[in-house]
């Protein structure tokens, strides 16, 4: 699955678009390299999201197969949370 779906259908961002967006700037990291929105995901992948107000690190545990979002109660089935950090948005 291509990262930009990946990320949205599991609700990490609200929009492919978006996804798009932020790979296409250099806010995300596939296994430590800056990674294209046409990232193929797999399991085992750290994707890092290093946004302006926020840093999250996941684990991918499982590909969605499916076209539409996952439940949220199912969300921990496919992918772990590592670490999430704010960050200080005065220093902008």
């Amino acid at each position: 699955m291509r990262l930009d779906k990946f990320l949205k259908v599991c609700m990490l961002i609200k929009r492919r678009s978006v996804a798009n967006e932020a790979a296409d700037e250099g806010f995300i990291y596939v296994n430590g390299r800056k990674a294209k929105p046409s990232t193929k995901i797999k399991e085992g992948d750290l994707i890092t999201l290093d946004m302006w107000n926020y840093k999250k690190e996941i684990k991918v545990l499982k590909v969605p197969e499916t076209k539409g979002s996952i439940p949220k109660k199912n969300i921990d089935e496919y992918i772990e949370v590592l670490s999430y950090e704010v960050k200080n948005v005065d220093d902008f």
